[in-house]
This record gives C-alpha cells, structure tokens and sequence, in this order.
C-alpha cells in the first residue's frame, strides 16, 4: 500500500472510529474486555457486512439472483443467487464456509451444547446446537488417500454408547478405527468391510506390517488386508507386557521373562512357567500359543527401525475418539454414530484445517 492510500485509509477509520463509538453506550464501556465485545459487535453488525459484499461483488463481477442471507464470520452476509454459484456456496446453506468448518471443528471436540456455547464466544456469531447437530449429520467427509506407499496399519476398537429403545434404556456397541503409515485415521461403526475396503484401497507395499492387540475381532480384520503371504502380523509389545504381569509371582522370573519376550523367544520363555500352576499361567500360556506367529524380535526391531513395535498411536485414536463421543451421560443414535466419528476423524487427519 502506498503511503498516500495508507493516510487515507487512517483518515477513513478515523471517521469510522469516531462515529461507532458516537452511537456507543459510553456506560458499558467499564474496561477492555467490554470495548472488545462492543467493537466486535459493531464491526460483524454494521462494518463487515458492508465491506465484504464489495470483495464480493469485485469478485463475482454480478449482482444479479435472488437475495440471500448467510451467516459468516464477518456477519451476517446479503449475497445474490449468482454470488453464491460462483463462490461455490452450497445449496439452501445457511452458513458461510469458513463458520461451517469452525462449527465442525467445536462439534468434533466438544457437545453440540457446548459447541454452541464456544462459538458465540469466539466469534461473536451465534449457532444453536440443533444446527450444529444438522450440520453435522449432512456431512459426506471423504477419508484421506494415502499420498506415498503404505507400510504400516494399526487396528484397535473401541465402545460406543447407544440409545435403545423406550424402557429398554441404553446399551454399547464395538466400533473399530485404523491407522495408516502413522499419519491417517478412520473410524468405522459396524461395518467391518468397510474399514477392509479402505485399507486395501490404498497402495500396500510388500511386506505390509499390521500391527494389533491380542482381541481376535482386530485380527479377524486384519487376515483381510492385502494377501496372506503380504501381511506382517505383529502383536502389539505393550500389550504382551501387560499379559504377562498378570502372571503375578516372582518378580524376577516376571522379568527375566519379559527379556526374553523383548527378544522374540516364546519358548524360552514358556519353559520359564513349566512348572507353575493357576488360572493366570495357564491363560498366559494359551495367549502365547494364540500369538507365536506374531511375537517377533522387537528388539532388533526397534534397534534396526524396521517397524513399530507397539499400536500405541491407534489406541491414543481410539481415547480420542472417546473424548468426543463417551461426553458423560452421551447416548447415541445408530444413525448418527458414524456422521460424529467420521467428522472427528477429519479433524484428526487435519481435513478441517482452517
């Protein structure tokens, strides 16, 4: 900007300046944080809605349609049917894009009351939760592509609390989430094919490590990714560590064995109970057999960086997941599960971005 067009502009906001605050209520006016909420009232009733229908108009280069009034971030905006086709407004919305994407990214953290509640305060617009709600269930977020090969896939589940019907009160249901190469996420509530889909639409590179805890639903949908002779099954070690304490007794035979487990030897570490008794080594000497194939050497394989050796990020997806949808006291409809977890994912994968 020039320096002339820059006094101008100061001249003009002086004016402006000194006209708002002449229709101001010098009462309400007790300290900054009133000012703040007075000039941000005044610039989102009376300035910016003035001031973006001329960006728009420049932009759009008509005003011709049929008025239409949308809320944004800068007020509330009267834009023509024109305009809005090409700023590529959607249809009947009655939200800008901008405070759409800021209303999905409240929603994905927060209770729809809550969002409500947030959104005001932040930027002076209100949006009652019911919209937000709706907003919400109208959504048709894609996952995220992988953009390079993928060579690591973590798969946990989780519960969900949903609404049964009159009388019968509420009951849970088991949704799973998927992690891809350490960067993308999604979530899927009964529809276990779908998850299958999803990975294996994405380019899988040869061998394919799949990591999980010891629940037989994850592994059942892992046997579906890529092909048998593809797949690198890897049980995840934290989870191996946590069975074997359960064992309880000796603590140094507890962690002589877990030595030999960070080094892949099962047998050696069987041989180690052989003549222990009860309910907890017995049940420990069965997870062992259920998951031989897949204790490896995790310790080379974390020395050597050849892969993860635990699905802590995918479980850490799983809790925040849970922040959103286990609200205390959240009961869920079926229909609307999967709108709330695919709008949190989005916000994990960085798709609502702002």
């Amino acid at each position: 900007m020039t320096p002339e067009k820059q006094a101008r502009l100061e001249a003009c906001l002086k004016e402006l300046a000194t006209l708002l605050y002449e229709q101001t209520d010098k009462s309400k006016l007790t300290n900054l944080e009133s000012i703040e909420k007075t000039v941000r009232t005044q610039m989102l009733e009376l300035v910016s809605p003035e001031i973006a229908p001329f960006f728009i108009e420049q932009t759009t280069g008509t005003k011709i349609g049929k008025l239409r009034r949308v809320k944004s971030c800068v007020g509330v905006l009267k834009l023509k049917a024109k305009q809005a086709q090409r700023l590529g407004l959607k249809p009947r919305s009655q939200l800008s894009p901008l405070l759409e994407k800021c209303c999905l990214r409240l929603s994905a953290n927060e209770s729809y009351q809550n969002a409500e509640a947030e959104i005001e305060a932040l930027t002076g617009v209100a949006v009652g939760h019911s919209t937000q709600r709706i907003l919400v269930l109208r959504q048709d977020l894609q996952l995220p592509q992988a953009l390079q090969p993928v060579s690591e896939v973590s798969v946990d589940g989780g519960k969900i609390r949903l609404r049964g019907k009159p009388k019968e009160g509420c009951y849970w249901r088991d949704y799973k989430t998927v992690r891809l190469q350490g960067i993308y996420y999604g979530a899927f509530f009964d529809s276990n094919q779908s998850l299958i889909d999803y990975v294996n639409s994405q380019p899988l590179i040869n061998p394919l490590v799949c990591l999980g805890d010891g629940h037989e639903g994850v592994w059942n949908l892992v046997r579906e990714f890529a092909i048998a002779n593809q797949r690198w099954e890897i049980l995840d070690w934290f989870h191996l560590k946590e069975n074997l304490y359960k064992v309880g007794g000796s603590l140094k035979r507890l962690k002589k064995a877990e030595v030999l487990l960070w080094q892949g030897q099962v047998e050696a570490t069987q041989a180690l109970f052989i003549n222990c008794k009860g309910k907890q080594v017995q049940n420990f000497s069965a997870y062992l057999e259920r998951h031989r194939q897949r204790i490896v050497n995790y310790s080379y394989c974390q020395a050597e960086q050849v892969c993860s050796v635990g699905s802590g990020a995918v479980e850490s997806a799983i809790k925040l997941l849970g922040t959103r949808i286990k609200i205390s006291g959240a009961q869920w409809k079926v229909d609307n599960v999967n709108s709330i977890l695919s709008v949190r994912c989005a916000y994990l994968n960085g798709t609502l971005a702002i």
